[in-house]
C-alpha cells in the first residue's frame, strides 16, 4: 500500500520496508529535476524531518521523510539520471528504509485523500 504526506512525499510499504519518493504532483510542480541529494545506507530518517533535497531548473525543495527508519538502499540510478523522477515518480523512488514504527502510517493519507488535496 502507498501512503502520502502533505509535503508531497510517498512511502510504498512492502512488508517491513518502505520505498520513499516524491509524488507525481511534486515532480510536475518542480519541473525538470537536475539533482537529488539523498542520505547514505545505514543513515536514520525520522518522520517529519528533512532527509535530502531535490533540485530542478526552477527550484530546490527539501525532502521530508513520511516515516522513521534506517536507510537500507539508495536509488543510485538517480545520481546519474535524476530526470528519471520526471519520467515516472512512482517507479523511481529515492530511498528504501526498514520501517521503525508502522503506527506512523496512520498519520499519512491514502491515495484518494492525497489526490483530493492537490486538486
Amino acid at each position: 500500500m502507498t501512503y502520502y504526506s502533505e509535503s508531497h512525499e510517498y512511502v510504498r510499504v512492502e512488508g517491513e520496508f518502505g520505498y520513499i519518493g516524491i509524488t507525481d504532483y511534486a515532480q510536475k510542480a518542480l519541473g525538470n529535476i537536475v539533482y537529488v541529494d539523498m542520505p547514505e545506507v545505514d543513515d536514520e530518517v525520522t518522520a517529519g524531518e528533512d532527509f535530502g533535497a531535490v533540485e530542478s531548473v526552477k527550484a530546490a525543495s527539501d525532502l521530508t521523510s513520511p516515516v522513521s527508519g534506517t536507510v537500507v538502499e539508495v536509488n543510485d540510478a538517480l545520481a546519474d539520471r535524476p530526470a528519471l523522477i520526471n519520467e515516472d515518480a512512482a517507479a523511481n523512488w529515492l530511498i528504501k528504509v526498514k520501517l521503525a514504527d508502522l503506527s506512523e502510517l496512520d498519520a499519512l493519507m491514502n491515495e484518494e485523500d492525497y489526490l483530493a488535496t492537490v486538486q
